[in-house]
């Protein structure tokens, strides 16, 4: 599976983009679990999100989704900082 995070906005309007692929990862069954919920909570177009505030696109194989901060759920919070820490 791959995983593709975007995140633009913020105080600075810095633009970041990170990828992780599970495919050879030992937690990849953990992985797929977090994006397939945090997939399922997004949106099909960017929500309108608030001044300074981080909007995101997440992408899982192909699947694009939405979603902005201050409506973030738990798992597309903690999906979004795994991929950004972890990812290339």
């Amino acid at each position: 599976m791959r995983i593709q995070v975007k995140r633009t906005g913020g105080f600075g309007g810095i633009e970041r983009h990170a990828e992780v692929d599970t495919t050879a990862r030992p937690d990849a069954h953990e992985w797929h679990a977090l994006a397939e919920r945090a997939v399922a909570d997004g949106r099909g177009e960017p929500p309108i999100g608030v001044p300074d505030g981080f909007s995101y696109q997440i992408t899982v194989d192909g699947r694009t989704v939405y979603c902005a901060d201050p409506r973030l759920t738990d798992d597309q919070r903690q999906l979004i900082t795994r991929v950004l820490k972890e990812g290339s």
